[in-house]
């Protein structure tokens, strides 16, 4: 139910096939983040004909409103939002350390205010666990404890240990919802500890030590570190991560995220950005950037992305998006933000090809080449 095989690799890239209960996943993979049980703005039938494999659903968001009582009701995330696909839910802990002001950390877990009605909640490894089982993902993500990218390493370590500690708590709990129940349901660890190999290594020990794992994921990257740090730790953890199991970095997904995860080992990749920047205007395509509300765009007939083959680029000319953008028009913001969608699992798709068939380094050199040309930032 839960198998992974390496179809090709070529360096440390790998292409792989990831079973899971809902379907088969394809790596390399970008997931779409449905925050709130739908990808912002987007009909499920668009998010499905932009080639998603595999959302993510946000524990926290979900845990606050509907209530996982009510996505329980339902039959679980796929039943409610009818997306049938598979579902990956992450734990809650990235938005609750982000709330720096409204939380107090503790080492049972921690006490947070709800930013939707004020009201007192908390959140400990065994909550997280039960609140994911309830909304029934295919893969629960363990609760952990994340640390700001420049901390210094002494809060790092505490941070990464009781990681650690906290994980053991979430597998006890994860087997005692699992035992005797016909629904399936897997765990995946977190690594953690910042930009420091030392940390890394023992937070990857540590997870091994209390294993086996289906997956593992790598946390606590692209949250203020400077990208040559976070390919550095991702280059040290290409060789020891398990060679057999998918590897998921957690809240990563530029276009040039992508490629650079891709050839240092990554299979799974998330992030709100292809959404966000598509609500505001921002498209990706091969040539860099684009900015839809630009004034040269005004009397462009051409495609967003010639070389795309999404329901934006296929029908609507530049000019037209401009216009929708200008004029405040929503389908302006979901054009786009399905262009970005379709740009990065187009993006994920034409890499395992080209592992596939071993020209990827010499397709990705191209690749930044031609992306980062125009002077758009790495």
């Amino acid at each position: 139910m839960f198998e992974f095989s390496l179809d090709g690799t070529e360096g440390e890239a790998r292409a792989g096939t990831l079973m899971l209960p809902h379907g088969v996943v394809k790596t390399p993979c970008f997931m779409p983040v449905g925050t709130r049980g739908a990808v912002r703005g987007l009909h499920p039938a668009e998010v499905e004909a932009a080639g998603a494999q595999i959302l993510l659903g946000n524990t926290y968001h979900l845990h606050l409103r509907p209530g996982e009582d009510v996505v329980a009701a339902f039959g679980g995330l796929h039943d409610f939002t009818t997306w049938q696909k598979p579902i990956l839910t992450d734990s809650g802990g990235f938005q609750v350390f982000s709330l720096a002001a409204l939380r107090k950390l503790d080492e049972d877990g921690v006490e947070f205010v709800s930013h939707v009605d004020g009201s007192m909640r908390r959140l400990t490894p065994e909550r997280a666990m039960e609140i994911q089982w309830a909304l029934a993902a295919d893969i629960a993500m363990a609760f952990d404890h994340l640390a700001p990218g420049k901390s210094p390493h002494d809060e790092t370590r505490d941070a990464m240990e009781r990681t650690l500690r906290w994980l053991a708590r979430c597998r006890q709990r994860h087997e005692e919802l699992s035992a005797g129940a016909t629904t399936r349901q897997t765990l995946w660890p977190i690594v953690q500890g910042g930009i420091y190999d030392d940390l890394r290594q023992a937070s990857l020990a540590g997870i091994l030590a209390q294993g086996p794992w289906t997956g593992v994921a790598i946390g606590g990257l692209s949250v203020g570190e400077a990208k040559p740090a976070m390919h550095a730790v991702l280059e040290q953890l290409a060789t020891e991560l398990p060679r057999d199991r998918p590897r998921y970095l957690m809240g990563v997904g530029f276009p040039d995220d992508l490629i650079e995860g891709i050839a240092r080992g990554v299979d799974l990749f998330d992030c709100v950005a292809a959404t966000r920047n598509g609500r505001h205007g921002s498209a990706w395509t091969a040539d860099g950037r684009v900015n839809v509300r630009g004034s040269g765009l005004r009397l462009e007939t051409g495609p967003l992305d010639p070389d795309c083959d999404c329901e934006c680029c296929t029908r609507f000319s530049r000019g037209y998006l401009r216009h929708l953008f200008v004029a405040e028009e929503q389908l302006g913001a979901r054009l786009v933000s399905i262009h970005n969608i379709r740009f990065l699992i187009r993006l994920a798709d034409s890499s395992r090809e080209r592992i596939l068939d071993g020209s990827f380094a010499a397709w990705a050199a191209q690749w930044r080449s031609r992306y980062f040309a125009k002077g758009n930032a790495p």
